[in-house]
């Protein structure tokens, strides 16, 4: 496919937890993930709350460091970039999208100063005319038009929805070429939430932009993203195209994914074990981590962890498909994803 422009590597990434006075133990929030993306793709990272999928949009923006593994970007580590300068120049590359549009704007300042202060930031040669000129031009590419109505507003002024344009504004301002969105939408009234999708569509076509898509929600990484990638306690459980994954899912997690989500056309609901005995993220994982809600599960999912299988153009870590090539070998039946004529 190419050269990536991101590429997590082995990814790893444990977090301290202290256990009274003297003892600690390490919460491994992401455990061993690669993936790639490629140049003007949108990639939906999906999976229930505490899978990781903030933790790995926040070490793709340098908020965390890996603790094992490798994040590359456009080639290049970014564990390499220690200086000022240099970690200054990625910010111009990975701009974030922020799940909540009430909390990351101040409410102290007005909309066109929120806008304007990145682009002074990072453009200290332009005159106050061109910064302004600038932030207009920011609004209007976002839908607020015409400008004038929205720069001299406070966001307690704004709707969600206009705040969100704003946060996009914002991210656009030093011309990045990726944009990383946490749950940009989770927050919004659906309606004003597919328009906000449908802003960020617009965008990567036009600027040719790069997405890192992270959501809990199946039917936006439907509607937004090219390929899927699908977590579940740390790990990546199955990865590939995201019209695969959504009309014959092959690890049992994503079948418990698309059966909780609303669909039209199906007559009956998937039945899969829904325990609440979740993995400890804390301890040593040697075992499958979703062998103990699997109906599938097996005496060596509970003694070994599985690798990814290849199984077409999609990779699965299940041991089902160690040697079988679809669902319907290992006994899933998916057919009640096909719709309804």
């Amino acid at each position: 496919m190419g050269n990536p422009v991101i590429k997590f590597d082995h990814v790893k990434k444990h977090f301290v937890k202290r256990q009274g006075l003297f003892g600690k133990s390490a919460l491994k929030a992401v455990d061993n993930v690669s993936f790639e993306i490629q140049q003007g793709e949108i990639l939906a990272v999906v999976g229930e709350s505490g899978c990781g999928k903030s933790t790995m949009a926040k070490m793709l923006c340098k908020v965390y460091d890996p603790t094992e593994g490798s994040i590359y970007v456009n080639g290049t580590d970014i564990s390499s970039y220690k200086k000022n300068k240099d970690v200054a120049k990625f910010r111009k590359e990975v701009q974030m999208i922020f799940q909540d549009p009430f909390g990351s704007l101040n409410p102290a300042h007005k909309a066109s100063y929120i806008v304007g202060r990145a682009v002074e930031l990072h453009y200290p040669e332009l005159s106050k005319a061109e910064v302004k000129a600038r932030v207009v031009e920011l609004f209007e590419t976002v839908g607020l038009t015409p400008a004038a109505d929205f720069m001299e507003k406070h966001p307690n002024q704004l709707s969600g929805g206009q705040r969100q344009r704003i946060v996009i504004a914002r991210a656009l301002a030093v011309k990045p070429s990726i944009l990383v969105a946490d749950e940009p939408t989770s927050m919004l009234d659906v309606s004003i939430g597919i328009d906000i999708m449908n802003l960020m569509i617009d965008l990567q076509k036009k600027e040719g932009l790069t997405y890192m898509y992270i959501t809990h929600n199946l039917a936006s990484a439907r509607y937004m993203a090219d390929r899927m990638v699908v977590m579940y306690a740390g790990n990546c459980v199955e990865q590939g195209a995201t019209d695969e994954i959504i009309a014959q899912p092959l690890h049992p997690y994503t079948i418990l994914l698309l059966s909780s989500t609303p669909e039209p056309f199906r007559e009956e609901k998937i039945e899969i074990y829904a325990s609440e005995n979740l993995p400890d993220l804390t301890g040593e994982m040697n075992q499958c981590p979703f062998a103990e809600r699997c109906p599938k599960a097996t005496d060596r999912c509970r003694r070994e962890k599985p690798e990814d299988y290849r199984v077409g153009g999609r990779l699965v870590k299940c041991f089902l498909y160690e040697h079988a090539a679809t669902a319907e070998e290992v006994g899933i039946d998916v057919s009640i994803y096909n719709k309804v004529k």
